[in-house]
Order: structure tokens, then sequence, then C-alpha cells
């Protein structure tokens, strides 16, 4: 598992005062690029100079309990697969004060080649760092 925090800023929260809930694929995508830190030049080398993207094809999310303004967010990043050209994330979003579960998302990609926009096979170094974190799906 793979772990991300980050605090809940005042742009996050809608008139309810909780975490607009397209906010938390923000928060995911945000773990995802710090996932990648662990490649050589980070998820900014695999975009930019490597030209290697993960677009979504399917993302999904369930809503357990508010997050609000002054929280700090806990991603608990997981890999349910890894195929040739595709791989998911788990995210498992937590208040950090007291671990409580206010979300979970999925979130399928295809491993492309952004000047083609085609998917390819997952390069090795990145399918190391996927199979690090791989877990049961669930």
């Amino acid at each position: 598992m793979f772990v991300y925090e980050r605090p809940v800023r005042f742009e996050d929260v809608d008139a309810a005062q909780i975490v607009f809930f397209a906010r938390f694929f923000n928060y995911g995508h945000e773990a995802m690029e710090a996932f990648f830190g662990q490649l050589e030049g980070g998820y900014a080398r695999l975009i930019v100079e490597r030209r290697i993207g993960m677009p979504a094809v399917h993302v999904e999310c369930d809503f357990r309990a508010p997050l609000r303004f002054g929280d700090v967010a806990r991603i608990e990043v997981t890999v349910p697969h890894v195929g040739h050209t595709s791989c998911s994330f788990r995210y498992a979003f937590r208040r950090a004060l007291d671990g409580v579960e206010v979300a979970s998302l999925l979130h399928v990609c295809a491993v492309s080649d952004l000047r083609e926009l085609r998917a390819i096979p997952i390069p090795d170094d990145v399918r190391a760092v996927l199979e690090r974190h791989l877990v049961a799906p669930g």
C-alpha cells in the first residue's frame, strides 16, 4: 500500500461544507502522481519525456462519510489489477485524524502512447512499481 496525505482546502468544499464529490477524483489523481514518484523522474517524466499516459477508461466511487475543510485526507493506494496494457488503482480515502473511511474510488487506466493515443504494453519499470502494490481485488 502507498499512502498519500493532503489537507482539505477551502476551495474543495461545497455549499454543504463537505468535499465536493468531483474533488475525490482530483485527490485520486494527485495520489497517483505521487505513487509514480517511485519511478526515475516521477510521473512528470513518464508523461512529458517518455510520453506514456494512463488515461482513465472507468471510474467509480462510493461515499460513506463527510470530509470537511481543515481535515487531512489520507489516501491509501493499492493496485487490484495489472494486465498487459491496463491497470487499476483503488483509493481508500480516510480522515487522517480518526481513520474513518469517507470514500472508496476504483480507477481503471489504459496505459497509452501519448503520441499515437493507443494502448501499449506496460513498460517493465512501471509494471514493477504497480506490482509492488498489487492486492486482491475488493
